[in-house]
């Protein structure tokens, strides 16, 4: 099964995305993990995507195309796939359509109120990166790492006023995206506000599985 997870950031794309790859035996794909492979290889377009983020740009809709392009070429994807990240704007799910034709699209819907709640008690590992949260998941001693001992604490994107501007981002760019998909008869909704066992239960509803 070929999928797209769309939702604003704190909807937990990621979270579901990692219970949906055992789920469904497929790759989670994102942009972010696609550049840092074609980086570490030192690809042609690894290395420009380097030179990009180096000069403290972001990366644009061509040369992220591309990438994604010359990852859903690759054999492990062939079965299925979980797009997280792409695509973010129309163009670039207009440049997708010409190369993969996705099954369904899986839009996380949670109002910014939940989104706030979410991302303004996350708290994340140094070290290993593991998400805890001070009122759905608390490490247990403060800004300790249960799992490494590394330090717990608050990313500066997950600030109150970053969250506002990534939500602002999200609603220019990324939201027309759910009536595009929605048009095409791609579209599953799915509320995002309920803990992860629940929303497992109503993704696989939605999906058939």
């Amino acid at each position: 099964m070929k999928l797209i997870f769309l939702g604003p950031p704190g909807a937990g794309k990621g979270t579901l995305a990692l219970r949906a790859t055992d789920i469904l035996k497929v790759q989670q794909i994102s942009t972010g993990s696609i550049f840092r492979a074609e980086m570490a290889a030192k690809s042609p377009l690894g290395l420009k995507v380097k030179s990009i983020i180096d000069a403290g740009k972001l990366v644009d809709d061509e040369t992220t195309i591309a990438l994604v392009k010359q990852r859903l070429s690759q054999d492990d994807v062939q079965n299925g796939f979980i797009l997280d990240g792409f695509p973010r704007t129309i163009p670039q799910a207009q440049a997708l359509d010409e190369f993969c034709t996705v099954d369904k699209v899986v839009n996380f819907d949670i109002p910014d109120s939940g989104v706030l709640e979410r991302l303004g008690g996350r708290r994340v590992c140094r070290k290993c990166g593991f998400n805890f949260h001070m009122t759905f998941n608390k490490p247990s001693k403060d800004d300790v790492c249960d799992h490494c001992g590394g330090e717990v604490y608050t990313r500066e994107d997950d600030k109150s006023d970053a969250v506002q501007k990534r939500l602002e981002v999200y609603r220019e760019q990324t939201a027309p995206l759910i009536n595009f998909y929605r048009e095409k008869g791609l579209l599953v909704d799915i509320d995002a506000k309920p803990m992860i066992d629940e929303i497992v239960v109503s993704f696989k509803k939605a999906l058939g599985i």
